[in-house]
Formats: C-alpha cells, structure tokens, sequence
C-alpha cells in the first residue's frame, strides 16, 4: 500500500463475529491492492474486537477504530467516511463476500469513463453458509447520461445495490450524509446519481449475504429498523408516519440539492409526482433477497471458485 491509498474501504461494524473474519479474508485477498481498510467497531459486545486486532496485526493496510457507544448504523456508515483518505471510497459490509476481483474491475472502469461517478458489478444473494439464493440481473438505467432517467429508474425499477459500489470520494463529499428515516439508503443513492451516471460490470463480484440476524431481519418494523439506524429515533417524537414523509421529502431534496439545469430538475419533480401518486408498482424497491428463490444450479458460476479467502486464501 502507498502511503496515500488510492482506495479507502469503509467498513462499520457491530457484533458481527459471525462472519467477519470471512469478509476480511475476501477484501485482503483482492487482486487490487492499494487501498486501506478502516473499520468502525460500533462499541461490540461480542468478539468483534478481538478479530479486528488480530487482522489489524497481520496486515497494514487495516486501521481500526472503536467507538465507546453505539451510535447507530447510519452514523457509523457516515463516521467511517470522514475517517478515510482515498480518491475512491467503498462501503463494506461485515457479512457479505467479494470476488477477488471486484476491486480491480470496479476501479478500471472509473479509470476508463471519467463521467462514471460509481461503479458496481453483478450481484447475488447468498445464504448463511455462502450458498446462492438468488442470483439477478441489473435492470436500473442508472447508465443513463441524463439525469432525471437516472432518478426514475431509481424510483420505479426493482433492485441495485450501488450503496456497495465504489464511488469517487470528492462526489460522495457533496451529498447530504446518510440519513435514518424508513428507506434512507434509497434516497441516499438516488442523490448520487443526481450528480453523475453509475456503470455496472458485467461480472459477477459480489455477493450480498442474507441470514436471520442481518439488520432487515432482525428488526422486521419499520420503526425497529430506523431505530437501529440511530437509537435517537426511539420515542414518541419519530411515529412511523413521520418516518415516511421524511422519506419523501429526502427525495425532495435531494433534487434541491442537486447540480441540475432547470430543465431536469423540473422532470425529476414530475417524475416523484407520478410515483407519489402511484405509490410505486408493486415491487417497486424491494431487495432483490425478499423475493422469491430461484434454483442457485442456474448460476454457472462457483462462489468458493470467485471469492478470496475460501479456495486460493491467502497465507
């Protein structure tokens, strides 16, 4: 690693001993090298910390830090940010797995299209033992070089999980920080490709695990979620329906916000118009795990082949 890593890694983290060594083994076992790894222990209670320091020990390019209270997982997400210093910024999640080349394939396509604000790759979900549960195609049109396409794709198509992919730090600087309201990653996206098209991979990378104590699991409300998001929605004062008007209005604002001509900006209002006015079609949204399995024998490629720190982990 450089002294200056060209890519920064974030990854928050609470009691996440379960598979946390798994994803360490992919992501420092990644053909691209040079970035730096900073993990943010949302004060664990289980053996979090103890694998964080034996890692930490073993390679340099990891950096821990623990927080003394859990401050909830939206601001733990945003904390890591302003803790890394690479041109480029990844999310990571403690459960899920990476593809030894997710890194390099990601980076090379930024490099190539300077108009690309992030890059991602095909996806599955897996189970908790890494087996494939659904494996799908990405059908956003975030490619669009317009960006009020770019928005109503985000709106009305299923699918996509940029949050992971990785995005140029100096855009992910001028958005509004991720919120805690029902759907906040939603609208978090969907300001980011307010400011420039994403490219998908045509590869598959990554692959987002599913099991009975991820965070959408384990609180099945909409007010445990936000609540796990950050404690201080507990109470009175965040009813759900407050919840899901900020919903709405976070995508108000973040076309407020955006650097759009008068043009787009009006067409990106008109498209909320109509998805207000639908409530979105069914399905609109969901995560590609809720839906129903499909037969993992139609994917024709291997996970423990793909992924670093199974076959092939390094020393």
């Amino acid at each position: 690693m450089t002294a200056q890593p060209r890519l920064s890694i974030g990854l928050p983290v609470y009691n996440g001993e379960e598979y946390l060594a798994e994803a360490f083994d992919a992501l420092l076992g990644q053909t691209y090298e040079d970035f730096e790894l900073v993990v943010s222990d949302n004060a664990s209670t289980d053996g979090t910390r103890d694998i964080c320091r034996r890692y930490a020990a073993k390679d340099s390019r990891i950096r821990y830090l623990r927080l003394t209270r859990n401050i909830g997982a939206a601001p733990n997400h945003n904390h890591v940010f302003t803790e890394c210093r690479g041109e480029l910024f990844k999310w990571a999640s403690h459960d899920d797995l990476y593809a030894r080349d997710l890194l390099r394939a990601c980076v090379e396509a930024l490099d190539e299209r300077p108009e690309v604000i992030l890059a991602h790759s095909g996806q599955a979900v897996i189970d908790g033992d890494g087996k494939v549960k659904v494996p799908y195609a990405y059908g956003l049109a975030t490619d669009s070089p317009h960006a009020p396409e770019r928005f109503r794709s985000l709106l009305f198509e299923p699918g996509g999980d940029d949050f992971y992919g990785v995005m140029r730090a100096d855009v992910l600087r001028r958005v509004k920080p991720h919120d805690s309201y029902h759907h906040a990653d939603r609208t978090f996206v969907a300001e980011i490709t307010l400011h420039g098209p994403f490219h998908q991979v045509p590869e598959l990378l990554y692959f987002r695990r599913d099991h009975p104590t991820r965070a959408e699991r384990a609180n099945p409300s909409k007010r445990s979620r936000c609540v796990n998001l950050d404690p201080r929605r507990a109470g009175p004062l965040h009813p759900t329906p407050r919840l899901l008007a900020e919903y709405v209005w976070g995508f108000v604002s973040a076309i407020r916000r955006a650097p759009l001509s008068p043009a787009d900006r009006r067409a990106c209002y008109r498209h909320l118009a109509a998805w207000m006015t639908s409530r979105a079609r069914p399905g609109s949204g969901e995560r590609v795990e809720d839906r129903a399995p499909v037969d993992p024998d139609r994917l024709t490629v291997s996970v423990d082949a793909l992924v670093a720190g199974r076959e092939g982990r390094r020393a």
